[in-house]
C-alpha cells in the first residue's frame, strides 16, 4: 500500500485535471476566433471580454482561502482538559468558557459551540472545513473543482466575477459566430478546415453559456439574500434556534457586503468584500429587543 502522503499528492495532481481542461477549451476558442475565424471589428471587444474573464478567473484559483487565525484556538491548558474529556458536556464547558470572549453568535444544531477537530479551532460564523483543502475556510460557500479552490470570503466576489465575465465570453462569442455557423450549414463557407473551428465554436459557447448562466443566477439570488451554498441548504443556527436570514440585512447592504462600498470597482477582480470573515452583522430576533440591538451592534462592530 501507497503512503499516505504520496496518495495525497496525486490527489493534488488529479485536482487540477478540471483547471487544466478549462485552459485549454478556453486557449483553443483564443486560437479559433482571433487566428482562424479573424473578424477584425470584434477583435477589440473580444479581447477585452477575454481578458477579463481570465483575470477572474486567474484570482478565483490563486486566491488563498482565509482560516482563523490563532485567536479561535484553544489554549495549550483548555487543549489538554478538552482531549481529556470524556463526555461531550464537558467538553462543551471547555468550549464555551474559551469562546466567551470570541465574537461567536451561530451554534450546532444541538446549540454548542461549533468546534472543529481536525484543524483544532472554535469556528467563527458562517465558517467551515473544508475536507479537499483540508482547512477551515472563512465563510466558505463550496468547493469549486473547477478551479481547484474553495470559494469563500477571500475570493467569493472573484468566483461572482468569473461566472459574470464566463457568460459575456461565451455570449459574444455566440452571437457573433452565429451568422457563419448558418453560412456553414447552408454551405456558404469556404471549404477550409476553419469551418470545424466556426462549428464548434458556436455549439461550445452556446453550451458554456446555458450551463453557467443557471450557476450564476443562482448566486446572484445568494448574494441578494446574503447567503452561502451551505447556508440555503441547512440555515444558521443562532441562540434562538435555526434562522435562514440571520444574516440578511436588505438587498442594498448584502451586495455591498460581497462587492463593497465602492460601486466603480464592482466589475474589477479586486477584493473589495467587507469586513474581515470573523463577524458578520446580523438580524437576531430575540425575545429582548434591546439585547438584539446590542448583538447587532457587537457583531457590526467587532473588537
Amino acid at each position: 500500500m501507497a503512503p499516505s502522503h504520496v496518495l495525497r499528492c496525486c490527489q493534488r495532481v488529479l485536482a487540477w485535471i478540471p483547471v487544466a481542461f478549462i485552459t485549454m477549451v478556453v486557449c483553443w476558442s483564443y486560437y479559433a476566433y482571433v487566428v482562424e475565424l479573424c473578424v477584425f471589428i470584434y477583435l477589440t471587444v473580444f479581447h477585452f471580454s477575454f481578458f477579463m474573464f481570465v483575470w477572474s478567473y486567474w484570482k478565483t484559483i490563486f486566491t488563498r482561502p482565509s482560516s482563523p487565525t490563532k485567536e479561535f484556538s484553544l489554549s495549550k491548558v483548555d487543549k489538554e482538559q478538552y482531549e481529556r474529556a470524556e463526555r461531550p458536556e464537558t467538553q462543551q464547558e471547555i468550549l464555551k468558557r474559551a469562546a466567551r470572549e470570541l465574537p461567536i453568535y451561530t451554534r450546532t444544531g444541538s446549540g454548542g459551540i461549533r468546534y472543529c477537530d481536525r484543524c483544532q479551532v472554535i469556528k467563527p460564523d458562517r465558517c467551515h472545513h473544508c475536507s479537499a483543502c483540508d482547512m477551515c475556510v472563512l465563510k466558505m460557500d463550496h468547493h469549486c473543482p473547477w478551479v481547484n479552490n474553495c470559494v469563500g470570503f477571500s475570493n467569493y466576489k472573484f468566483f461572482i466575477l468569473f461566472l459574470a465575465y464566463a457568460l459575456v465570453y461565451c455570449l459574444f462569442i455566440a452571437t457573433t459566430v452565429l451568422q457563419y455557423f448558418i453560412k456553414f450549414w447552408t454551405n456558404e463557407l469556404p471549404d477550409t478546415h476553419a469551418k470545424f473551428h466556426v462549428l464548434f465554436l458556436f455549439f461550445v459557447a452556446a453550451m458554456f453559456f446555458i450551463s453557467i448562466l443557471s450557476l450564476f443566477s443562482y448566486h446572484l439570488w445568494l448574494v441578494g439574500k446574503n447567503r452561502s451554498t451551505i447556508e440555503a441548504f441547512r440555515a444558521p443556527v443562532f441562540s434562538n434556534g435555526p434562522d435562514k436570514n440571520g444574516f440578511s440585512l436588505g438587498f442594498r447592504k448584502n451586495v455591498t457586503q460581497v462587492f463593497g462600498d465602492q460601486g466603480r470597482l464592482w466589475l474589477l477582480p479586486f477584493f473589495t468584500s467587507l469586513g474581515d470573515g470573523y463577524t458578520f452583522p446580523t438580524r437576531l430576533v430575540t425575545a429582548d429587543p434591546e439585547q438584539a440591538t446590542a448583538v447587532l451592534h457587537t457583531s457590526a462592530n467587532p473588537g
